[in-house]
C-alpha cells in the first residue's frame, strides 16, 4: 500500500507544529464506528455493544457522538495557533469560529430536514456540535491555557450535575433524575420543544466535553519540547504518552464513580457520561500517539487517517446517499437498499449476510473517501 505524502514522516518525538496522527486516528475510528452503528443489519441478532445502552449504561454505540465532539474540541487549539501564527487578530478568529458554527448548524438543519422529508428546525447532531464548538472556541479565546480550560470544563460539569441533583422540578421536588422524569425533560417539554430548541441545555456539558478535547490537544502539542540529551530533568521532553494515560484513566475512573451519584445518560448528556467518554477517548489517543506518532507505524494509521481527515463529509454523505439513492430508488418493486441486503442474505444467511451488507457498505465509503483523499478533496467549514 502506498502511503500518501500527507502523512508526516515519523520522528523520535513529533514536533508541536506537525499534524499528529493520533487525532486523525481517533477521528477516523469514530467515523468507522458511526458507519457501523448506523448501518448494522442484524435485527434481533445485533450485539448489545452496537446498540444504545438502557438508561444508566454505556455501550460502544453511545461513545460515537461524544468522541465526535471530543475530536472537534481537540482541533480548536490548532486552529487558534494557526490564526496567531498568521498574524490575524483575535476578532478574526472569533468571526471565523462564528462562521464555522453557522455553516455547521445550517448543514445540520439540511440533514435533519432531509431525514424528515420536510423542512424542520430542530437541534440534531450537527446543530449541537455547532453550538458546543462555538461556546468552547470562545472560551478558548479567553483562556488559552491548560489549567484554566480544565477548570472551566470542571465548573460546567459540576454545575450541570448540581442543577440536576438539587434544583426542584415543579410539582415533583428536587433530586429526581429518572429516564421519564427529570429537570431537563421538564424544561425541554415546557419551554424549549415548542420553539424547536429541545436539547439546548445539552450545550453546557457538550461544550465541557469539547474543552476536555482541547486540553488533551494542548498536552499533545506540548510534546517534543526540550533537549532529550540534557541531564537536566526539567529540560527534557515530557512523557506525553504517560500524561495522556494518567489523564485518561483519571477521567474514566472519576466518571464511573460519579455515575453512582448521577446515572450515565447519552440522552441527557450527564456529567459522569461526559467524563467517562472523554477519558476513554483520551486513552485511545494515548495509544495512537505511541503507535502512530512515536513509533511511526504509518501503515497502521493510514486506514484511520483516510476517514479521519474528512470526518464531516464521511458523516453527511452516507446518510444522504442512503436516503436519496438506496431508499429512494427502486428496482423491481424494491428499493436498492433492500435489494442489496436481500441478495447477501439469500447468499449467506441472515447473520452472515447482514454482516456482509454492513461491512461492504463501510468498505464502499472508505474507498470513496480514499479516492477523495488522494485528490485532496475535503469538506471543511
Amino acid at each position: 500500500m502506498v502511503v500518501p505524502t500527507a502523512l508526516p514522516k515519523p520522528t523520535a518525538v513529533p514536533k508541536a507544529s506537525q499534524r499528529l496522527l493520533a487525532l486523525d486516528g481517533l477521528r477516523g475510528l469514530t467515523v468507522l464506528l458511526m458507519l457501523l452503528v448506523n448501518n448494522v443489519a442484524l435485527d434481533a441478532a445485533t450485539p448489545d455493544t452496537l446498540t444504545h445502552a438502557p438508561f444508566g449504561g454505556v455501550n460502544l454505540a453511545d461513545l460515537v457522538f461524544p468522541w465526535f465532539l471530543f475530536c472537534m474540541g481537540a482541533a480548536i487549539p490548532y486552529a487558534h495557533a494557526s490564526f496567531l501564527k498568521s498574524g490575524q487578530s483575535v476578532w478574526a478568529y472569533v468571526q471565523k469560529a462564528l462562521g464555522r458554527s453557522l455553516a455547521l448548524f445550517a448543514i445540520g438543519l439540511f440533514l435533519t430536514s432531509a431525514l424528515a422529508h420536510a423542512p424542520v428546525f430542530a437541534l440534531g447532531v450537527l446543530q449541537l456540535i455547532a453550538l458546543a464548538y462555538l461556546v468552547a472556541a470562545l472560551i478558548y479565546v479567553a483562556l488559552p491555557r491548560t489549567l484554566p480550560l480544565l477548570g472551566v470544563a470542571g465548573l460546567l460539569l459540576v454545575g450541570y450535575w448540581a442543577a440536576l441533583r438539587f434544583v426542584p422540578i415543579p410539582g415533583a421536588g428536587p433530586g429526581i433524575f429518572e429516564e421519564d422524569r427529570n429537570l431537563l425533560l421538564y424544561l425541554n417539554q415546557t419551554y424549549l420543544e415548542p420553539i424547536g430548541l429541545r436539547g439546548l441545555l445539552s450545550v453546557i456539558p457538550t461544550a465541557a466535553l469539547a474543552l476536555l478535547g482541547a486540553v488533551v490537544s494542548r498536552i499533545l502539542r506540548s510534546g517534543g519540547r526540550g533537549d532529550p540529551k540534557t541531564t537536566d530533568p526539567a529540560a527534557r521532553p515530557r512523557p506525553i504518552s504517560l500524561e495522556l494515560l494518567a489523564f485518561g484513566i483519571g477521567m474514566t475512573l472519576i466518571g464511573w464513580l460519579w455515575s453512582f451519584s448521577l446515572p450515565f445518560s447519552k440522552t441527557f448528556w450527564t456529567s459522569p457520561y461526559i467524563l467517562f467518554s472523554a477519558g476513554l477517548g483520551t486513552l485511545l489517543i494515548a495509544v495512537f500517539y505511541l503507535l502512530f506518532d512515536l513509533k511511526g507505524w504509518r501503515w497502521l494509521a493510514f486506514p484511520l487517517a483516510v476517514p479521519g481527515s474528512n470526518a464531516l463529509l464521511a458523516y453527511v454523505a452516507p446518510i444522504l446517499f442512503k436516503i436519496w439513492v438506496l431508499q429512494g430508488w427502486s428496482l423491481g418493486g424494491q428499493n436498492l437498499q433492500k435489494l442489496w441486503l436481500n441478495a447477501l442474505v439469500s447468499l449467506s444467511g441472515p447473520i452472515t449476510g447482514g454482516w456482509l451488507y454492513t461491512l461492504s457498505y463501510i468498505a464502499v465509503w472508505w474507498l470513496v473517501l480514499l479516492w477523495l483523499y488522494r485528490r485532496r478533496v475535503f469538506l471543511r467549514v
